[in-house]
């Protein structure tokens, strides 16, 4: 047995060796997840089941990420430098849309602009439209959307009772003439990063096929913080192979904030028939007093 799923307990070693098709690790926290998932990574490439460039693995922060990066090159040494698709949700998609932005009407050198240049943008679009900026605010419209992006939707989804979220009924023109601002600038906001990649696969099925192609094997964590934007992505990519292992906890979701949405990690199995469900209970963190 190799020295990575030595070290584990039986469910943290049945999580790294059950190799194909889909799994669902439900894991609290403290119990091990990282150190089942990074070495699931690491099992994958040591086995040769697949090159470090076939894995696609996603996490949320720059810093869960890097912790991955540094543990699966301790299992792995100077193997782990080549796993180009680690790292989080927006990260990845930025390379992604780097390579296609012209499909979506961007050029490869598109800026990425923060959350001041947003309003910026987005007050000088309500000023031209003679909306009172005082009633409606330009946070505020920030604030819609950046929530119709979470959900997957373009200014064209919006049904009548989220266009009227806005303004008495302009909230879709607002969404519309905003993304239109952001093509001329060639620029994007952070939420666009992974809703034009959905409208890339949506539409151009060369492009997501290619992806599907190259990612025999999906690793995502902390799959209950994921949002509609981002469970649709992964659902599509994962259709190929299906080799796809999550990791969650179906109790605790920090990011509800940002359209985080629990009920994801609640349909994996009907999203992936027969997926294995494999259950970390031993808590690492915690003192027997709290236990």
């Amino acid at each position: 047995m190799p020295p990575y799923a030595a070290r584990l307990n039986p469910p943290q070693r049945e999580a790294v060796l059950t190799t194909e098709g889909p799994v669902l690790m439900l894991a609290g926290a403290g119990t091990g997840k990282t150190a089942a998932l990074t070495s699931r990574l690491a099992h994958l490439v040591a086995t040769r089941r697949a090159y470090p460039s076939q894995i696609l693995c996603v996490t949320f922060t720059n810093k869960a990420a890097r912790e991955m990066r540094e543990r699966v090159a301790g299992h792995l040494g100077p193997g782990a430098e080549g796993i180009p698709w680690l790292g989080t949700f927006h990260s990845i998609c930025a390379k992604m849309l780097r390579r296609h932005a012209e499909l979506v009407g961007l050029e490869s050198n598109y800026t990425i602009i923060d959350t001041a240049d947003q309003l910026r943008e987005l007050k000088q679009l309500i000023s031209d439209n003679d909306i009172d900026e005082k009633r409606w605010p330009a946070r505020q419209l920030a604030g819609f959307i950046d929530s119709w992006k979470n959900r997957g939707l373009n200014p064209a989804d919006l049904d009548p009772m989220e266009n009227e979220v806005y303004a008495n009924g302009r909230g879709q023109a607002m969404y519309h003439a905003y993304q239109d601002r952001l093509k001329a600038l060639t620029a994007c906001g952070f939420g666009d990063l992974m809703l034009h990649m959905l409208n890339i696969f949506r539409k151009h099925t060369d492009v997501l096929e290619d992806y599907q192609r190259r990612y025999k094997y999906i690793l995502v964590d902390e799959y209950q913080d994921t949002n509609a934007v981002q469970y649709l992505w992964l659902r599509l990519l994962a259709q190929a192979h299906k080799n796809i292992c999550v990791v969650g906890d179906d109790d605790q979701s920090i990011y509800s904030w940002r359209g985080a949405e629990v009920a994801n990690i609640l349909r994996f199995e009907k999203d992936f028939p027969g997926a294995a469900v494999i259950r970390l209970e031993q808590n690492y963190r915690s003192t027997p007093h709290i236990l």
